[in-house]
């Protein structure tokens, strides 16, 4: 006969859900519940400030009114990201079509942010925020950390072998062809 083993117990004596590893901490239902009830009165404030109803928002974002309802309700928990990105995304494309005068800054700012996360026009990916001032940065960067750890030393040996050389040998090469 085996034994089964304890279940683990969380913070107040409820046990913990299978899908918890051991010595992680599960976050606790009323902060989930505040983060949302506040994320739905900020959407049903911006809804109001737009004009619109549920009904035109939920058609918009192409979701149904309830869901938008159990959202800015906080009924519903496990609302779906993807219902909630729906929405966010409906909400900037109004805030767009306003008189930017109309709308602060800081309102501005989070609509472009947004941007970031909605699918640009008719294609299936999402616009990409550029990581670094220049593309060769970035290039340079993710192909470091392609580079087996090992090999990393020799990695920037070569680089600045090369930074080395471009700055004594390009003024040469540019003289000569001066001349």
């Amino acid at each position: 006969m085996s034994r089964r083993p304890s279940p683990r117990v969380l913070e107040g004596g409820a046990p913990a859900p299978p899908d918890i590893p051991g010595g992680h901490r599960r976050i606790e239902e009323p902060v989930w519940r505040v983060w949302m009830q506040d994320l739905g009165r900020r959407q049903r404030r911006v809804r109001e400030f737009l004009g619109l109803s549920q009904e035109q928002l939920a058609r918009l974002a192409g979701v149904s009114q309830g869901a938008l309802s159990r959202l800015e309700t906080a009924k519903g928990l496990a609302t779906p990201l993807l219902i909630i990105l729906k929405i966010n995304a409906a909400l900037a494309r109004e805030l767009r079509k306003l008189d930017p005068a109309l709308v602060s800054a800081e309102l501005r700012e989070a609509v472009e942010l947004q941007g970031a996360l909605t699918p640009s026009g008719t294609a299936l990916g999402f616009r990409d925020l550029p990581l670094a001032q220049d593309e060769g940065l970035e290039e340079l960067v993710r192909l470091y950390r392609e580079t087996p750890e090992r090999h990393r030393a020799g990695v920037l040996s070569v680089v600045r072998a090369m930074v080395r050389g471009v700055t004594t040998v390009l003024p040469l090469v540019l003289a000569m062809l001066v001349v």
